[in-house]
């Protein structure tokens, strides 16, 4: 992955073969402590969601994405081996808990730089607007697959936090405010409306 500072990207992953991931609360718990150890020291975190075969993560990279570590033959950003430590880390906790072995994600971890301005331009947005879209996006996972009837429903996303529901201290809201739109008034009509375009991120 290729990180800069100052930008947000929407990350993401899914089980090989479209395998489920989580399968108890247990584990989506244990995957939520893992990326809170391992992703957020080194960026701030916006908005996540975890589903049953895939996760989400948006954040924000500042000057901590400058020091480089050395990993093997590579020379890596911290956020880089977060991302690698998380997935291979919660694969071996999961592969122990369910006796099994192998590869539990897919091989590549899609990154998609959210404030790059030929992206937007593409979609005929504004880059706030493409931020916002996709902020919403993640969040609308459980409840476009029709795991919940409400997105507030879903345990294992950072919506309930925004909606007010619940005070979790994992995402930066106030970086939600300054590049998607994010109020606390507003939240819950504009989490329902039709994300514009319809595209997937």
């Amino acid at each position: 992955m290729n990180f800069h500072p100052g930008n947000l990207y929407h990350i993401y992953n899914q089980g090989n073969n479209q395998q489920n991931i989580f399968l108890a609360r247990e584990d989506y718990l244990c995957f939520l402590k893992e990326i809170r150890k391992l992703i957020l020291p080194n960026c701030e975190i916006v908005t996540y969601c975890l589903m049953p075969n895939h996760f989400h993560l948006m954040v924000y990279t500042d000057e901590r994405l400058v020091e480089k570590i050395k990993q093997g033959g590579l020379i890596i950003d911290k956020l880089t081996n977060g991302i690698r430590k998380l997935l291979s880390g919660y694969a071996r906790i999961y592969n122990k808990k369910y006796n099994r072995s192998g590869s539990l994600f897919r091989q590549k971890t899609k990154c998609k730089l959210l404030t790059d301005e030929s992206v937007v331009i593409n979609h005929s947005l504004s880059v706030i607007d493409y931020c916002s879209n996709c902020f919403h996006y993640i969040h609308q996972n459980p409840w476009r697959a029709k795991l919940v009837a409400r997105m507030e429903d879903w345990e294992y996303s950072s919506f309930k936090d925004y909606a007010g529901l619940r005070n979790g201290s994992l995402c930066n809201k106030q970086l939600a405010e300054k590049h998607c739109y994010y109020s606390s008034e507003n939240f819950m009509k504009e989490s329902y409306r039709e994300i514009i375009g319809g595209f997937e991120y």
